[in-house]
């Protein structure tokens, strides 16, 4: 009988590091998946991106809406908490042997809470990652470490804090970012279709969009994004082509979405390079991404999205990451900061497209994210692992809490 293995999906970004495990828990003999979909797949105003999920071929077993009616943090709050009265619902319909949860969104926060009170076996992907920029991000990431019971990272520096925070060393993988898996198998566009779909002239710069907003300063969203969308239009002008994409559904979100609909019909309006989508879709934006792989191709990644940080060194494209969001995370030498300043985000955009030594850092820069076969990995250990409830979800705390030369073992 083969091991039913539930995953859980709840935004366009984190379903994109899903699919490499999705697609090698499918293929396993002795697995069988079931695809859980909730929050922004399921919001219109996010991209309505659960039709990415359709045109991939996988099964949706359960459709779970996360109200969020508002983007504050109250509403978060809400949101969770209806969330993990429609997860658990969906769980105990599907009676999974493992449950699988990714990163650090309060979607996923709800979904862990829901599983490991229910005594579902849960496994988390990407524990012990660091973002001290601001968000709330870490510390539910590390909420959620401490609810799961078999843990996937992304590298050894998040091996080792996982360890430091107690967790036993049999519970802990380290597999590597699945979004390599996608970006080694090549499975994004290619230039003529990126040509054909947006138009693009590829003897021009290229910069890609993403500014979400900062949870823990969600009321300065909109004062965060006005300079970077002015020096957008400043480059556009100056002939750049810019393809700009709304953020998640996080506190400020909204409001985010709601400067960029403005700008549109006023500061950007008459401008031919400038383009707005709400996503793109993992094919086109990976696609995209890789242009920057061909030395005469002038690509920059711009915003403070974690794909900038963690994606874009498998391209070897260079990055401008805005502000704190991403302030502690492991990152390749394909990355420069900028300030909320419109002169210091030009500037730094100017650095990644013309700067030659830069580009060729990028190019040959080294990823720290893995290899690309964690998908392969996440699969063999979900396989071997076996479901012994006394021993999986009792989780012993291994720091004795003995002091030895000043720290507590």
């Amino acid at each position: 009988m083969k091991k039913i293995i539930a995953v859980f999906t709840g935004n366009r970004a984190e379903y994109g590091l899903q699919f490499p495990v999705l697609k090698a828990i499918d293929a396993h003999p002795n697995l069988e998946y079931k695809l859980i979909v909730s929050g922004a797949h399921l919001d219109k105003n996010f991209g309505n991106t659960i039709q990415e999920i359709n045109d991939d071929g996988f099964e949706i077993h359960a459709e779970v809406d996360i109200i969020l009616d508002e983007s504050s943090p109250f509403a978060t709050s809400q949101a969770i908490g209806t969330g993990v009265l429609s997860i658990a619902d969906a769980l105990s319909k599907i009676q999974p042997d493992i449950f699988v949860v990714y990163a650090d969104r309060f979607e996923g926060f709800a979904a862990v809470i829901a599983a490991t009170q229910m005594n579902i076996p849960t496994a988390h992907i990407e524990g012990g990652d660091i973002t001290e920029g601001g968000a709330l991000d870490d510390s539910v990431r590390h909420a959620m470490t401490k609810l799961a019971h078999i843990h996937f990272t992304t590298n050894q520096q998040a091996s080792n804090r996982l360890l430091g925070m107690g967790e036993a060393s049999w519970r802990v993988h380290t597999v590597g970012f699945p979004a390599i898996d996608l970006i080694q198998d090549g499975n994004y566009a290619n230039p003529n279709e990126l040509a054909d779909i947006y138009k693009l002239d590829l003897s021009r710069p290229v910069i890609l969009f993403t500014q979400h907003s900062v949870t823990t300063e969600f009321h300065e969203a909109v004062s965060q994004i006005k300079p970077a969308l002015f020096a957008l239009k400043k480059l556009a002008l100056a002939g750049a082509q810019v393809i700009i994409t709304y953020p998640n559904n996080d506190a400020g979100g909204r409001k985010i979405i709601d400067t960029i609909n403005d700008f549109s019909s006023s500061e950007f309006s008459g401008i031919q390079n400038i383009q707005i989508y709400s996503s793109l879709g993992r094919y086109n934006y990976h696609g995209i991404l890789a242009l920057a792989s061909n030395p005469e191709n002038k690509i920059c990644c711009v915003g403070n999205s974690s794909s900038g940080i963690k994606e874009t060194p498998a391209f070897g494209c260079p990055t401008v990451n805005i502000g704190s969001r991403q302030e502690g995370r492991l990152r390749a030498e394909n990355v420069i900061d900028a300030e909320y300043d419109e002169e210091s985000i030009c500037k730094s955009i100017e650095f990644c497209l013309y700067d030659n030594n830069f580009r060729e850092t990028s190019l040959s820069c080294v990823n720290p994210y893995g290899i690309g076969d964690a998908g392969i990995k996440i699969a063999r250990v979900l396989d071997e692992m076996k479901i012994e409830p006394k021993k999986l979800l009792r989780k012993e705390m291994m720091l004795s809490g003995v002091e030895d030369n000043g720290w507590y073992q």
